[in-house]
């Protein structure tokens, strides 16, 4: 499948940083390409971060992912990295 053919799946995590969120993605092949992409051979992933309030007087950190790729491995790279990243948070 080329890069033309990718699917997108966005997706958002909180309680995580943008750099631990690099971290995993290269953990699971991925290489960083600059400050908000990193590359595998068959996905790629672009991220973003802000800080979104849950209430009145907290506010966590908020990872926004766009990831691309063959469904086929795309499916189960977000799987693996939301387990990573859930237990990340808390």
């Amino acid at each position: 499948m080329t890069a033309d053919e990718w699917v997108r799946r966005e997706r958002s995590f909180r309680g995580i940083s943008q750099r631990l969120a690099i971290k995993y993605l290269e953990n699971l092949g991925a290489e960083q390409v600059d400050d908000d992409r990193v590359e595998a051979e068959d996905w790629a992933a672009d991220l973003s971060s802000q800080t979104v309030g849950i209430g009145p007087s907290v506010s966590l950190t908020q990872v926004d992912l766009v990831f691309e790729g063959d469904p086929e491995t795309l499916d189960p790279l977000i799987e693996r990295f939301a387990q990573k990243a859930m237990r990340a948070g808390g």
